[in-house]
């Protein structure tokens, strides 16, 4: 059986080995020890081979958003993985901030991620701005902080196309 070209781009990405990732939780109460997202995202990205780069967490503030966003990227990132801070409320600002800094957008991981979502929360899923796009040579991917959601966008988006995405960066 031939295989796709999305398959063989898939086996390409993977044959290169480890994808440099940089992790951000954005919230005013979690610590590094109640911070379930950053330890799934850890658990996950060490068993698929990638490497952790940095790691933060930082208040929804748009000027800590961009510093660590900036930070992240310079350690060496590939890929950012943000969760928290993608809704409607007031207080939600790490969207607004990260599409400021967008060089290219990627509307289909927020278009996918939240029709995956209406399965899990209803109507509920069109709360969610998470995007991703292109920023200085890297990508950023930016979830929801639920737990349900950032597992979701893991294991049906991030996880099986992360090699692929940061190859596509560098062919």
């Amino acid at each position: 059986m031939t295989k796709s070209s999305v398959e063989q781009h898939q086996e390409a990405a993977h044959s290169k080995g480890s994808v440099a990732v940089g992790l951000v939780t954005v919230s005013d109460t979690r610590t590094p020890e109640t911070d379930v997202n950053g330890q799934y995202l850890r658990e996950q990205l060490a068993a698929a081979g990638h490497t952790v780069v940095a790691y933060r967490i930082v208040r929804d503030e748009p000027a800590e958003v961009r510093e660590v966003l900036d930070a992240t990227i310079a350690a060496g990132a590939q890929v950012v993985l943000f969760n928290g801070g993608t809704g409607i409320a007031k207080r939600d600002t790490t969207i607004d901030v990260l599409q400021q800094c967008l060089e290219k957008e990627m509307p289909g991981f927020g278009e996918i991620f939240r029709v995956l979502s209406y399965d899990q929360v209803g109507a509920a899923a069109m709360l969610s701005r998470a995007t991703a796009g292109l920023y200085r040579g890297a990508v950023v991917f930016a979830t929801p902080g639920s737990h349900k959601a950032v597992q979701l966008a893991w294991e049906k988006l991030l996880g099986p196309e992360l090699a692929h995405v940061a190859w596509e960066l560098t062919r």
